[in-house]
């Protein structure tokens, strides 16, 4: 139940969870971490206040319990879980209904349900950005390069595509050049998508060829709980953009993190990637 206490995140993979931690010292918040095993990262891991299988719920929730938080945030990546994220055969026994039943599940029903789950035993659950707003990129995000008419339309049919793919349990991201889609995101994310493309543009020798254009877009889904799975793109995204030969990256305004902003901006500028935020259409409609 939500209480007079800290902060709990609930820390996953990526940067997320340490930079949103980094912003929680800065500002004196108090907060507790709750490392999972198998996705949280080493330094996170090494400071946590508690850890846990992903899966383990009994051993979660009694942490959270004890803690009495004021509000509880999903931080971080988790998918479902291979055995990886099982490192504990004692807590793969004793939630092994529920392990049954998360796994046959995809990665949108998980986290749908991780919530319900947190809800139902009186926890207010917030997002990371709700905490730490400095993380999301604003409608003015823009580098020192700005996209051309073919990326444009290129952006167009991205935003377009994934507002149809919403109803889907897939990713929050595609490649598109001009008019023709060059990849989806699928449960493999965001750097690997882009490496599948870096693939199909490299010559029979192995070489990359030159710069060949094409747009990232990256955007939240219709009807996404944001508060657990906002896309977020961050330095790696660019590096990633680059060796795919993108001419830039679009991402939703108001509902992706940009992580290491600063950096990631720099990078962008001195790759020759532009980097621009846009309004997606039913982030329009929720303001109506």
């Amino acid at each position: 139940m939500t209480g007079s206490g800290p902060i709990a995140i609930l820390a996953g993979s990526g940067q997320l969870p340490i930079q949103l931690v980094e912003y929680l010292e800065r500002t004196g918040q108090d907060f507790r971490i709750l490392a999972f095993r198998g996705f949280a990262a080493p330094e996170l891991r090494r400071r946590a206040h508690a850890q846990a299988d992903l899966l383990d719920l009994k051993t979660i929730m009694a942490t959270l319990e004890k803690w009495q938080p004021r509000a509880v945030t999903l931080a971080g990546a988790v998918r479902r879980p291979g055995f990886s994220a099982l490192l504990g055969a004692y807590s793969l026994l004793r939630n092994r209904q529920e392990v049954k039943e998360v796994i046959a599940r995809g990665d949108d029903q998980v986290l749908r349900g991780a919530v319900m789950l947190l809800e139902e035993r009186g926890y207010t659950v917030v997002g990371a950005h709700e905490l730490a707003s400095g993380l999301v990129a604003p409608l003015a995000l823009h580098g020192d390069l700005h996209p051309g008419p073919d990326d444009r339309e290129a952006v167009e049919v991205g935003i377009s595509l994934l507002t149809s793919l919403s109803a889907f349990d897939i990713g929050q991201a595609a490649v598109v050049s001009r008019r023709h889609v060059l990849a989806i995101e699928g449960p493999e994310g965001t750097d690997r998508m882009l490496r599948r493309v870096a693939g199909l543009r490299r010559s029979w020798l192995g070489l990359r060829r030159r710069r060949e254009g094409g747009v990232l877009i990256k955007a939240a889904k219709r009807g996404q709980d944001l508060r657990v799975d906002m896309p977020a793109i961050g330095p790696r995204t660019i590096v990633e953009s680059v060796q795919a030969g993108l001419s830039g990256i679009a991402v939703g305004a108001g509902s992706t993190l940009i992580l290491e902003q600063e950096k990631t901006l720099r990078l962008a500028n001195e790759q020759g990637l532009f980097l621009v935020a846009v309004d997606l259409p039913w982030m329009e409609e929720g303001r109506e």
